[in-house]
């Protein structure tokens, strides 16, 4: 037995010999190695179907720079500091006060169940500037009657909001104080896929937190925005988000605001894996605008247009002669509009803005989104088998290239209703050049108010002739008349007071 053991004990220490001159030798191996730690990790596949050494194999596909996971810390610590907390408190419900002793006698308050009250909803804000301009989402505080504001260091202060934009989903408010901690902006152009991002912000009733992640995709456009122009071209990110981070703080590793946090795609409500942020680029713009004017000063190129994926290949493709993917296609073109001005046609495919590829309607609007009336762009157009670089004067709604002033309306939201084209039979029918037709009329709106009837047809508004609903869309003061004609040819006249 004992001569048993001893042997056992010499296989072990033998073994544990031969794997430290191995482990050793490894080492030695290593620290004979490059001091830039750069390995191949492919391994290829010789002749006879066996898989090679990578250290001997000729043909790699890959490598990998072995360095440490960013350091986040610097960017954490300096960038929460410039992250609030907002509490809007709305007014939700309606009707009379009732009193139900029902509801009392469980130790509800009085009125329960009927009559207005309020309720309060959380989000979260970045500060952009010393002097209390915070910068956050529309829907954080859209209908808000009182804002409250706490900051990183527990002082709490009363908000007024500046303006907002639903159309980006971004909203300015400010407080009154001086000296405050601020985030710089940094350039959402310049992130890459696989970056690593932080999100900052309050979820779910927590104080200021911190989640790291990726930039898993850019230029993502969800239909999310429930405006006719919405202007998405999310950055996707992994960073963990919930209720509460909207309005927060996207931040790269250096510390400088690249997006704000904005929408989840969830089925539960909370998330799941994906989180979704607006673009500096479009919030810088929007700030700004809302600064300066009180309203966003939006740009528009002029055409109507459409992504050439694989759909549009199938669907038009062979009659269109167009057989690659890429570009936008343009299927109508503004007369004397800012495309039309720089030489544009129908049936242009643009491929590129100031050379930004534009290959989805997501980069393509985020492009011109970013922009104010009057500024210039290169736009790069394919014809046939020329390539042409045409600049275009971009213009306001309104078809000129100043900037809208503060009082400037939008007579399609001012209206209230659906507005289609008239079709040219119904044209010849009611014997009329053009005009728009009504429908789904909303409660509240200029054609409830007047007590328009579904299927009214508006040919003049203040005197203007209304052909199509971009001559509506180019309207901008107040609308004091309407002219137009019902289906049955009974014309019908209305003066706004």
């Amino acid at each position: 037995m004992k001569k048993e053991i001893l042997f056992y004990l010499g296989v072990v220490v033998v073994s544990a010999v031969t794997g430290a001159a191995t482990m050793y030798a490894v080492n030695e191996s290593l620290d004979r190695s490059d001091d830039t730690a750069v390995q191949s990790i492919a391994v290829g596949d010789s002749e006879d179907g066996f898989r090679q050494n990578p250290a001997t194999d000729a043909h790699f596909a890959a490598q990998v720079v072995g360095t440490d996971y960013p350091d986040l810390t610097y960017a954490a610590e300096n960038a929460v500091k410039a992250v609030v907390n907002i509490e809007a408190t709305v007014v939700v419900g309606g009707g009379s006060y009732q009193h139900d002793p029902f509801f009392e006698f469980f130790g509800y308050p009085q009125g329960y169940g009927s009559g207005s009250r309020e309720a309060r909803a959380g989000g979260s804000g970045v500060i952009i500037s010393e002097d209390g301009y915070i910068v956050t989402n529309n829907h954080v505080i859209e209908d808000a009657t009182k804002l409250r504001v706490k900051l990183h260091d527990g002082r709490a202060f009363d908000a007024e909001i500046i303006g907002s934009d639903p159309e980006t989903d971004v909203a300015l408010i400010k407080i009154e104080a001086s000296g405050l901690p601020t985030l710089p902006f940094g350039s959402s152009d310049d992130l890459r896929l696989g970056e690593w991002v932080l999100a900052i912000g309050y979820p779910m009733d927590l104080q200021s937190t911190i989640t790291a992640g990726i930039v898993s995709a850019k230029a993502r456009r969800l239909g999310a925005l429930d405006t006719r122009t919405g202007i998405e071209s999310f950055i996707q990110t992994d960073a963990a988000v919930n209720p509460g981070n909207s309005g927060g703080a996207l931040v790269n590793t250096r510390g400088e605001l690249v997006g704000i946090n904005t929408i989840i795609k969830t089925s539960t409500g909370s998330y799941v894996g994906y989180s979704f942020a607006v673009p500096e680029t479009i919030v810088r713009k929007v700030v700004v605008d809302l600064k300066e004017s009180g309203i966003v000063q939006r740009a528009v190129l002029g055409i109507s247009f459409r992504a050439i994926d694989q759909q549009f290949i199938d669907e038009y493709g062979e009659a269109m002669g167009i057989t690659e993917i890429g570009g936008m296609y343009v299927s109508s073109v503004v007369e004397d509009g800012a495309a039309s001005e720089a030489g544009i046609r129908k049936g242009d495919i643009i491929t590129a803005i100031d050379g930004v590829t534009v290959n989805d309607s997501a980069i393509f609007l985020e492009q011109i989104g970013k922009r104010r009336p009057g500024d210039k762009v290169t736009v790069s157009v394919r014809r046939g088998d020329k390539t042409l670089e045409l600049e275009a004067t971009l213009q306001n709604k309104a078809g000129e290239t100043s900037l809208l002033s503060p009082d400037s309306v939008d007579a399609i939201e001012e209206l209230g209703a659906k507005l289609t084209n008239i079709s040219t039979a119904l044209c010849r029918e009611l014997d009329i050049r053009g005009g728009v037709q009504v429908s789904n009329i909303q409660r509240g709106g200029l054609m409830d108010r007047c007590r328009v009837k579904d299927g009214y047809i508006i040919t003049h508004i203040n005197d203007k002739p209304i052909y199509t609903v971009d001559d509506i869309r180019r309207i901008t003061e107040r609308i004091t008349s309407i002219d137009g004609i019902y289906p049955n040819g009974r014309a019908s006249s209305y003066t706004i007071m």
